[in-house]
């Protein structure tokens, strides 16, 4: 496992699937972690509801309002006088209809939470590696390197049915993160992105509730190992690009999809 001791994490969207199991591997490699979601009750789960584990703390709010994460950014210097890495995971997947029976509110709620909440992140992120904790893009074997991931997905390449709004919002979560990517390497500021396949989670449960889909057929459909992923290894590929192991990775998007993109 990559050490990340005393290296300082925000991680958005913590609460859910993916991003409580990223949060969870940070912790384990010896992360600290300042954890953000609207999701208040599932937060004070994470944190075994008294707050005990001085290497985590929780921020509560809606991930869209720049405030939230300006808040939890501003915690993590003030508590741990820096910010090393950051996991952008929060998200929705609401569609279920092609793009001429999509609503403008529907649209604008996925770019507001999906594109909009990921750039404002990012903004305060960087301004915070910039400030003092991003390394230097020369040094040998990278070491020091500050990293941001973002959760994209696979949808950032090939298109699902009905998903008009979900897609274009994660084609510009790549968009944001190869031009960061280009814009902060001088700087020792690594961005990559995670293009999750079929994830195993409440959101891919719901989805496929929503379509009336039977989950073993879409399982077998969209991976050639014919089973949903876990949120285990997508944090295990958010914690490889978080860490100095991969020092000399900028401006990937990383697929971990069950081989669903090889066709």
């Amino acid at each position: 496992m990559p050490d990340m001791t005393a290296r300082v994490c925000v991680v958005t969207g913590a609460a859910g699937g993916m991003g409580s199991a990223i949060t969870e591997v940070l912790l384990g490699a010896g992360a600290c972690v300042v954890a953000t979601d609207r999701d208040a009750g599932g937060l004070a789960d994470m944190a075994n509801g008294d707050g005990s584990d001085d290497r985590l703390l929780t921020v509560a709010g809606d991930i869209a309002d720049g405030a939230t994460i300006e808040r939890a950014v501003a915690i993590a210097l003030e508590r741990f006088g820096r910010l090393d890495a950051a996991v952008n995971a929060a998200a929705i997947e609401t569609e279920t209809v092609p793009l001429h029976e999509c609503t403008d509110d529907d649209f604008d709620r996925l770019m507001n939470i999906n594109v909009r909440s990921m750039f404002l992140c990012m903004k305060a992120e960087i301004t915070a590696m910039l400030a003092g904790t991003a390394g230097t893009a020369g040094t040998a074997g990278g070491a020091g390197t500050a990293s941001i991931v973002n959760i994209a997905s696979t949808n950032s390449f090939k298109p699902q049915p009905n998903q008009p709004a979900y897609t274009a919002s994660k084609h510009a979560v790549l968009g944001l993160t190869r031009s960061a990517a280009m814009d902060y390497a001088r700087h020792g500021i690594r961005v990559n992105a995670i293009c999750p396949g079929a994830i195993d989670t409440p959101m891919l449960r719901g989805a496929i509730e929503r379509r009336g889909r039977d989950a073993d057929e879409v399982a077998g459909r969209l991976s050639r190992f014919g089973r949903f992923g876990t949120p285990g290894e997508i944090a295990a590929a958010a914690l490889w690009l978080c860490s100095d192991d991969s020092s000399f990775t900028t401006g990937h998007a990383l697929a971990v999809d069950g081989g669903m993109l090889s066709s």
